[in-house]
């Protein structure tokens, strides 16, 4: 059954990680529907967290392939055990004057808030899960959405 997975990937702080990791997926016939890449705990390590779809068989496929390329250091399926996962989300929307009220009780609604105004447009910043960002997105849609900049999730295991 195919099923979304989060997998955090401890790789090596080096030039040309990324487009490996990156291109290891490509090649497998993967696709990446989101990856974070920041510091990690560890000086010289980053911490990559990839969505992807498959099924349990095709996880452990991606698992053994990331463990072989030299720069991976630790993989581990986030999605397996509870974990908290965020994402974060700019939104510019078209909001004339008139508008604007109506949008705003959106924006309390997610507790997301306004970062910018401008003369016919508001920037609004979500976080939350994925469902959230998506939740909010299509409220906005009627409004008019000029411009949609989402960070793709991060996430790290409970306790």
């Amino acid at each position: 059954m195919t099923k979304s997975h989060v997998i955090a990937v401890l790789v090596n702080d080096q030039p040309g990680v990324l487009q490996r990791v990156s291109g290891l997926f490509g090649r497998r016939g993967f696709n990446i529907e989101s990856i974070t890449v920041g510091q990690s705990e560890e000086q010289g390590l980053s911490r990559m967290v990839i969505v992807t779809q498959g099924d349990d068989t095709t996880l452990e496929q991606i698992e053994k392939q990331l463990y072989k390329l030299i720069d991976v250091i630790k993989v581990v399926n986030l999605s397996a055990n509870p974990m908290v996962s965020r994402e974060l989300a700019l939104i510019k929307v078209k909001a004339e004057p008139a508008e604007r009220p109506e949008i705003m009780g959106v924006v309390e609604t997610f507790r997301a808030a306004v970062v910018d105004i401008g003369s016919g447009s508001m920037v609004v910043q979500v976080i939350g899960d994925t469902e959230k960002i998506d939740a909010m997105i299509e409220l906005l849609r009627p409004y008019g959405i000029r411009e949609l900049s989402r960070t793709g999730v991060t996430a790290m295991p409970r306790g």
